[in-house]
């Protein structure tokens, strides 16, 4: 057989009918024939390039007959009666042959490291195939519906989803706008994560027509977007309703736009311009831009916010510009929501993705995804010239009391809180637990700073945590694709210190007591960290005031109230005698001193119960921060460049 006849032989082969099996069976026996005849000289080929030759031919010409049958998913979400709040979903998911296929509903969505149960708002849960003939399915899971296929190679899903959280990682809707999280509404064939999709919304006929989201658009069909994979997909909440949106701006040529819901009364000329310095300060840190367009969907007034490879949604209402305490507020949040496209979306831990939606993704580097990124919006604040160096401190003095001044501290130390946070919530543990947890955004902040002023100090000034920020970046998300382990994270870091950081180590893998004042002057920084009494005399409750009593709402572990048995529900009905009010529990700090007693009638489990407490006094440390009155040269320079 020559090379014309093995041309001739192809051409044949390529106009034979038959299944796919014996398509290959067919090529197989070729390519036995083929291969033998270059091994015997039947071809003037160099012997080096024989075995090469025939490899390539095998592997390209295998490749193309092996091929599976394109795999076509495709999402259309139709709001029909706003009121209902019901999104209407149909799932037309073709190419997938087998005789049953399991459809999964994510149990959680990226950027909220919290349990949602998506699955019990799904609804009128329908299967058919390519001709419209029903499919018999059953719920097997929680977050789990099985169909039978029957070898069918089209299968349609239909279902709604009852949309009436209020909330960024939610689903909401009602008659002026509707939000979606995808992983919340949109449910994805089994062993299918990596495959393209598409998503057509088809909105409520009296709404605009602007829609919200950092998906790309799919030229010639509106309202029609599309994904490279789901995790894409999942990450792209959407918006729509009557919406605003601001005017855009570009920074490295690279589309901003804010869009959203309600947005408030507010000076938008002036918060636009401000968002673009806050969004130019944070590409400053990085020194790359790796999205094509970004837009920050605001779903209205409320709180929260998620972050998004390029996109951000959060809770946003424009009134809270009016004071200045509300706009320092407001942009710490838009700006750390901003930053995490980098920290967390791109330099992340190597748990965070890509990810399992079917159960917790673990990491105990929260503290630095999560706490670094409230860290950073202090500098890009301070250096857009929006915050004040006394603001910046007052930040970082508020960081520092809010954990050091709870008991968590002893408890819990940054690493256990990422890698808990899963039970114990963002915030920690709340109620008669509350005393065993802290929070990563107040621990992560103050040891981002500390390890910025380690290293520049080390370093006389030349590097910074910056350095670190952006070796991740470079290493682990533009060459190498992946995340970064504990390890590495810490590896980067002493690379830029040139020197061992472990002490540093410790204080966020344990609960070692933490030598503030030696880092803050690093920066030309005084902390007084100094325990001080409080005035008046201590019993330790938070409470509501009722019409003749108090509901305690916390009581501080190994306080006064913790040691005589009242915790987070009792009912206080009286105070020495008299109704529990207000103005009672006031007089105790005028009339009484510490070790003094107290009597109290209680009510725990629908029974009165009288108890005896010993008042006593209380101390806390301000951690107030200030500038040394004398710095060196070196302390000087580092707080200089820091701000």
């Amino acid at each position: 057989m020559r090379p014309f006849e093995i041309r001739q032989t192809i051409v044949k082969m390529s106009r034979k009918t038959g299944s796919a099996a014996q398509t290959r069976r067919r090529f197989a026996v070729f390519m036995e024939t083929f291969v033998l005849l270059i091994s015997r000289n039947q071809f003037p080929i160099r012997p080096l390039r024989k075995l090469t030759l025939a490899a390539v031919f095998l592997f390209f010409i295998s490749a193309a007959f092996g091929q599976k049958p394109a795999v076509n998913l495709a999402y259309t979400v139709a709001v029909e009666d706003p009121a209902t709040h019901l999104y209407h979903v149909t799932f037309r998911c073709e190419g997938i042959k087998g005789d049953t296929l399991n459809f999964k509903m994510p149990v959680w969505t990226p950027g909220y490291y919290q349990l949602m149960n998506y699955a019990k708002s799904v609804e009128n849960f329908q299967a058919t195939d390519g001709s419209g003939k029903p499919l018999q399915w059953e719920k097997t899971a929680n977050s789990r519906w099985k169909v039978h296929q029957k070898q069918a190679t089209v299968v349609t899903l239909t279902y709604d989803i009852k949309a009436t959280r209020n909330f960024v990682a939610g689903n909401y809707l009602d008659e002026n706008r509707g939000y979606i999280s995808p992983a919340g509404v949109c449910m994805y064939p089994e062993g299918q994560l990596k495959q393209p999709l598409t998503i057509t919304l088809k909105p409520y006929s009296n709404w605009s027509g602007l829609i919200a989201t950092g998906l790309d658009s799919v030229a010639g069909k509106p309202h029609t977007f599309g994904a490279p994979d789901y995790d894409v997909l999942y990450d792209s909440p959407i918006l729509m309703g009557r919406l605003e949106q601001l005017p855009s701006f570009e920074v490295n040529g690279i589309p901003h736009h804010f869009i959203g819901y309600n947005l408030g009364n507010f000076d938008r000329q002036q918060f636009v311009a401000d968002l673009k310095k806050i969004v130019e300060g944070s590409v400053a840190v990085i020194g790359d831009i790796p999205y094509k367009h970004y837009t920050f969907i605001a779903i209205g007034p409320g709180g929260g916010g998620i972050e998004h490879l390029n996109s951000t949604s959060i809770s946003f209402s424009g009134d809270r510009l009016a004071t200045r305490a509300g706009k320092i507020q407001l942009y710490n949040f838009l700006a750390h929501e901003y930053f995490h496209h980098y920290n967390v979306k791109r330099i992340r831990p190597v748990e965070l993705g890509p990810f399992n939606y079917d159960r917790q993704n673990r990491t105990r580097m929260l503290w630095v995804s999560e706490g670094f990124t409230v860290y950073y919006p202090y500098l890009i604040l301070k250096k857009a010239g929006l915050m004040t160096e006394e603001e910046v401190f007052s930040a970082l003095q508020k960081d520092i009391a809010s954990y050091e001044n709870k008991p968590g501290h002893l408890f819990q130390s940054a690493t256990q809180a990422s890698f808990e946070t899963w039970e114990d919530g963002p915030f920690g543990r709340t109620g008669d637990e509350a005393y065993k947890t802290i929070s990563y955004y107040s621990k992560g902040p103050v040891l981002g700073a500390m390890l910025d002023f380690k290293i520049r100090h080390e370093t006389g000034n030349k590097k910074s945590l910056d350095d670190v920020m952006r070796a991740l970046y470079q290493t682990y998300y533009q060459k190498q694709k992946r995340g970064f382990t504990e390890t590495e994270f810490w590896a980067e870091c002493e690379k830029a210190a040139g020197t061992s950081l472990s002490e540093l180590s410790d204080y966020a893998s344990t609960v070692k007591e933490i030598d503030y004042p030696s880092y803050f002057a690093y920066a030309g920084l005084a902390i007084d960290a100094t325990p001080k009494e409080q005035p008046g005399v201590w019993l330790g409750i938070s409470f509501d005031a009722k019409t003749d009593s108090l509901l305690v709402t916390e009581a501080e572990w190994e306080s006064p109230a913790w040691k005589a048995g009242l915790r987070k529900g009792t009912v206080i009905l009286t105070i020495d005698g008299q109704k529990a009010t207000v103005q009672a529990l006031s007089a105790l700090s005028r009339d009484k001193k510490p070790g003094d007693s107290v009597k109290l009638v209680l009510l725990q489990d629908k029974q009165s119960k009288d108890v005896t407490a010993v008042l006593g006094k209380k101390s806390e440390r301000s951690f107030e921060i200030q500038r040394l009155p004398n710095p060196t040269a070196l302390q000087a320079a580092i707080l200089k460049s820091w701000l």
